[in-house]
């Protein structure tokens, strides 16, 4: 593909290592819970990166836009209380239930109906407030790495005021070279370099399993994933195909469930990163960082846990203070465009703190209950003509 830029490279880089070093960790706790094999583990970190990476690269290059898939982080958390006593067939039918649901979801277009009516400041204040933690995590690194920290950021303050498009690679630079000069690297974990083999896994349908396991996937996948998904590239001025990838990542995880892709959904935090100026100042061509993301997730699938094991080893301080770094014009455009109407700055501002606050309860988390309250708020204080 003809005009690929660094900056395009470093954002898909920086937005794989965010995804896996987020939550890979939570994903292995919920294949322990299962008690698979290291072979059944593999395959499912092989179905994920392969996942995410194709179908970033269908929805990237069919529309153009910088979309992103991931999978269902909440859903992994999810599987780790919930999948004690369960089989594998019988997680993998739960697996395959979800995905059916979603692909229904697509297929039907009634959740594109109602992303529609989300205002755009409480949209916007919703990102900022999902988003606004990664800020938060550069300073709350300095006391894991505080001399790794000061470097990174001296040079994305200089970066920013003399070389602004190359600024955050630059940062990753440094940050490498510090932690390779400091012994940083956590080298004592051994890593295996081999290619994952896909295991396939005859699905087993449980009543009990669909509705414990299988249907919560489902709710917390779109309303902590997909709908923070679209708000973040309607932030970002696109106006995605919402039915359409929301189609795409259903059948992506009805296709690969017996292997373990247990649930993809739009991406929403990793999607900032290659939506944004950062990536690429031209928002026409943002979407090659998705299409560099794409190919990067599917290298990392193939390569399974030896890839995985590269992404761990390096400093949590250096993971998080890249991603905050690379974030903060998102956060501060979000945050502007949320509270620069008057009448909807009250509304804007309930999303955020709601967003910000982490509440979950009736099994649904921050970011719905934000744009409940947020909606609610402007509805009763919005001047009507």
């Amino acid at each position: 593909m003809s005009g690929l830029k660094l900056s395009h490279l470093v954002a898909g880089a920086v937005a794989v290592l965010l995804g896996y070093t987020s939550s890979a960790a939570i994903i292995f706790q919920a294949i322990d819970t299962l008690g698979a094999s290291p072979a059944v583990a593999n395959s499912w970190m092989l179905a994920l990166g392969l996942g995410m990476g194709l179908s970033t690269l269908v929805l990237a290059l069919r529309y153009r836009m910088p979309i992103l898939t991931a999978w269902s982080t909440p859903g992994a958390a999810l599987l780790v209380v919930s999948l004690a006593g369960v089989s594998v067939p019988e997680a993998v039918g739960a697996f395959v239930f979800c995905a059916v649901l979603l692909t229904l979801t697509g297929v039907t277009g009634w959740f594109e109906k109602i992303s529609h009516l989300i205002p755009a400041a409480i949209g916007s204040a919703m990102l900022a407030g999902i988003l606004f933690r990664f800020g938060l995590g550069i300073f709350a690194s300095m006391e894991d790495n505080l001399p790794l920290v000061i470097a990174m950021c001296a040079t994305y303050l200089a970066g920013r005021r003399f070389f602004a498009r190359f600024a955050i690679p630059v940062v990753l630079l440094v940050g490498v070279m510090f932690c390779a000069l400091t012994g940083a690297f956590d080298t004592s974990q051994h890593i295996a370099f081999e290619i994952a083999k896909p295991v396939f896994v005859t699905p087993e349908f449980s009543l009990s399993v669909l509705i414990g396991v299988g249907l919560p996937l489902y709710i917390v996948t779109m309303t902590s994933q997909n709908v923070p998904g679209v708000v973040t590239l309607k932030a970002a001025g696109y106006e995605p195909p919402v039915s359409a990838s929301i189609t795409v990542t259903g059948l992506t995880s009805l296709i690969l469930a017996p292997f373990g892709g247990y649930a993809f959904n739009l991406a929403a935090i990793t999607a900032a990163i290659v939506a944004g100026p950062e990536a690429d100042e031209d928002p026409v061509t943002r979407y090659k960082a998705a299409v560099a993301t794409g190919v990067i997730y599917c290298i990392v699938g193939l390569l399974g846990a030896a890839v995985i094991g590269l992404f761990l080893i390096a400093p949590k301080a250096l993971v998080v203070t890249v991603a905050g770094l690379a974030l903060l014009n998102t956060i501060s455009a979000s945050l502007t465009a949320a509270l620069k109407d008057p009448d909807q700055r009250e509304a804007g501002l309930v999303t955020f703190m709601t967003t910000v606050s982490g509440i979950s309860f009736l099994g649904i988390g921050a970011p719905l209950w934000a744009l409940v309250f947020g909606g609610l708020t402007s509805l009763v204080l919005t001047r009507r003509g």
